[in-house]
């Protein structure tokens, strides 16, 4: 009868000396793309689920408004550039009946005082002419790494507004496991730890080590979350899959 009790007492000691936790597969690189500039949206690129690679065009805005604004800016200095020939000229003329005391040295001093004024007008409106041709490379929002579209809220037509969610963009290739722990079970683990991991639907088994123990903030859980660092190798891993977490406690 003892020797029938020993594996099961056995196998009760093995369990108890390892949990498993429920976790879900998310990525550390997620983010949320915008665009700078409001306006009507001219161009799609691509939807949910595309893979894009960084520097892809994921939408274009529409540049009517800018090219208002830029042909205004144009007006202003061509207006300001003839302002100035015209007060070089005049200056010219001055100065040379200066010379023949026809006129004053203020007025003078006054046209040479006006056209150092209109130069000036004319670097500020030219800065703000540089200003604004930049704005044309934020009218075609890029993706910013490498990565996959799991969110797109945007269609063709729309009005887009400057902060506004147009996708989300999750970079496959930092992906974690995030998993709640109780807080009786906190002086079991350690960041750096060796795990187990399961992700079942594709058959994925390997090791993985916590890379991170953070308060739940969520409520009275009294439960610590867990972040778990691991190599996908060639499995097809998402965001959102389902995995199992075993932790040996006697590491």
């Amino acid at each position: 009868m003892l020797k029938l009790l020993l594996p099961a007492i056995l196998s009760i000691n093995l369990f108890a000396n390892q949990i498993e936790l429920s976790g879900t597969v998310i990525s550390d690189n997620e983010k949320i793309i915008t665009s700078r500039n409001m306006g009507y949206i001219k161009e799609v690129y691509v939807n949910e689920g595309s893979s894009v690679k960084k520097g892809d065009i994921l939408y274009e805005i529409d540049s009517s408004n800018i090219d208002s604004n830029k042909k205004e800016i144009e007006l202003n200095l061509q207006i300001l550039q003839n302002q100035a020939n015209n007060i070089e000229l005049n200056l010219k003329r001055y100065k040379n009946l200066l010379a023949q005391d026809l006129v004053s040295l203020y007025e003078v001093e006054q046209m040479e005082l006006n056209l150092t004024n209109t130069k000036n007008m004319i670097n500020i409106t030219k800065a703000k002419l540089d200003e604004i041709k930049t704005q044309y490379d934020y009218l075609k929002i890029k993706a910013p790494n490498d990565g996959l579209i799991i969110k797109k809220s945007v269609k063709a037509g729309e009005l887009s507004m400057p902060a506004m969610p147009a996708f989300i963009l999750t970079d496959l290739s930092s992906l974690l496991i995030k998993s709640d722990i109780s807080e009786a079970n906190l002086n079991d683990i350690k960041i750096g730890q060796e795990v187990d991991i399961e992700i079942n639907s594709i058959n994925f088994k390997d090791k993985g080590k916590i890379s991170s123990i953070i308060p739940n903030t969520t409520g009275m859980t009294h439960s610590f979350v867990i972040k778990i660092s691991f190599d996908k190798k060639d499995f097809n891993v998402y965001p959102g899959m389902y995995s199992k977490v075993l932790i040996d406690l006697k590491k």
